[in-house]
């Protein structure tokens, strides 16, 4: 049941990152829980960049969206990334997105359970964070997010009017037997 609490309990926090310090061990936790993802034929197409050196963090800020300026405070930022090509396309489907969503989800939940908060980010400019970080042209810049403890005593205090107000669509409308449908009119 620990996993199903996890679960239930991740959220963005961005409004609560303090600037304390993230132990190595921790970070490095994390990141191991992004490679043991599965990924389509065990390919493994992400490659993670951990941001810690202050003026690089400054620098990465300004690329994340108004909203996401906050991120400054964060003492590590992580960029996770990837090369269409360094995974499985077929239909053209490129599934190195898909692949690198596993990785992402591992990492955010294990950061949960170690009482870190993220805060998943897409709205950037993908341009300027490949000049800050020298990514490669032909490699995406797919997600960021920050890896900061709360300013509150615990992730759980932290995270409690969130998910408080927290809302989800009923099973009902997520779940299809058999084959598609439509949902009843109300």
């Amino acid at each position: 049941m620990e996993t199903f609490d996890t679960i239930r309990k991740r959220c963005s926090l961005k409004g609560h990152i303090s600037g304390r310090e993230i132990e190595p061990e921790k970070i490095n936790l994390i990141l191991e829980a992004g490679q043991l993802a599965p990924s389509a034929r065990n390919y493994q197409p992400w490659r993670f960049i951990v941001v810690q050196d202050r003026k690089v963090v400054e620098k990465l800020v300004k690329a994340f969206s108004e909203s996401n300026q906050v991120m400054v405070e964060a003492t590590v930022i992580l960029v996770v990334c990837a090369r269409a090509g360094d995974d499985v396309i077929k239909n053209g489907l490129e599934y190195y997105l898909f692949d690198v969503g596993l990785a992402v989800e591992n990492m955010v939940l294990a950061a949960t359970a170690l009482g870190i908060i993220t805060h998943l980010m897409t709205a950037f400019d993908e341009a300027m964070v490949k000049q800050i970080l020298h990514i490669p042209a032909d490699v995406r810049a797919v997600v960021a997010t920050p890896l900061a403890y709360p300013v509150e005593a615990s992730y759980d205090e932290a995270a409690q009017a969130r998910l408080s107000a927290r809302t989800r669509k009923d099973l009902k409308e997520l779940v299809l037997i058999n084959q598609w449908s439509e949902p009843e009119p109300a």
